[in-house]
């Protein structure tokens, strides 16, 4: 039953997309306020699917903590639905994007409509330079900048292996990190296309002050996630 409802789900997933992506071009010539409030739509789409064929339920935690202004927000990376909840949750995100995703058709206009920050991996300090500048012209009091601090996704309960990116960007600018902890891994997996019924919840914890030395930030970071991702994959 779960595959047939995963199959079933999949397929309904790419076609609400298609239809979306579709839709809201004339949005590239609007404000871009607009194009959130899509974005929203979409992602309230996706959530509906999850829950009426996969059984998969999508809860926000720690509401208090998700900050309406300027703020940097580091989520745990387990499945490519974290991307997709932030629209909705977040009034007005700046995504710190890989350079391969650009490559997806329509992503890469919408991409640069919302003003997301297009990292190339294999760029290293070279592109961590450009990610800061990037977000020096880009970033602004009424937005949250989006990173993701490992980099890419990772199966739940893997090793952590954060990356400097957020760091650079904690050091630059004076604002709070808002740290994200999930178990979105464990019903949406990496690969495959199977979906686990359950609860995939999404936890806005306690946010970290600007001001604290680059070590103390990165332990402090990984102490808040981390453990708050394990309790959850329980769920």
């Amino acid at each position: 039953m779960t595959l047939l409802r995963s199959l079933v789900f999949v397929a309904l997933f790419y076609l609400w997309s298609a239809i979306i992506a579709i839709t809201i071009i004339p949005l590239l010539i609007l404000p871009a306020s607009l194009m959130f409030v899509a974005l929203g739509v979409w992602s309230a789409g996706i959530k509906f699917l999850l829950h009426a064929i996969c059984g998969i339920r999508v809860e926000i935690r720690g509401q208090q903590h998700i900050p309406k202004g300027a703020a940097l927000i580091a989520p745990k990376h387990q499945c490519m639905f974290d991307v997709f909840a932030q629209f909705g949750v977040l009034p007005a995100p700046i995504f710190v994007m890989k350079k391969e995703l650009t490559w997806i058709p329509f992503l890469a206009w919408y991409g640069i409509k919302l003003g997301c920050i297009v990292v190339d991996r294999e760029g290293h300090s070279k592109a961590l330079r450009k990610m800061v500048a990037d977000a020096k012209h880009r970033f602004n009091a009424n937005r949250q900048l989006l990173i993701f601090p490992e980099g890419s996704r990772m199966p739940p309960g893997a090793a952590p292996d954060y990356k400097p990116g957020i760091a650079a960007l904690y050091r630059e600018f004076d604002v709070p990190v808002h740290p994200v902890a999930t178990n979105s891994g464990v019903h949406w997996p990496k690969h495959g296309f199977l979906r686990k019924p359950g609860v995939i919840v999404f936890e806005y914890l306690e946010p970290i002050p600007p001001g604290l030395k680059r070590a103390e930030f990165m332990r402090t970071l990984q102490d808040r996630i981390e453990p708050a991702s394990s309790r959850l994959l329980a769920l």
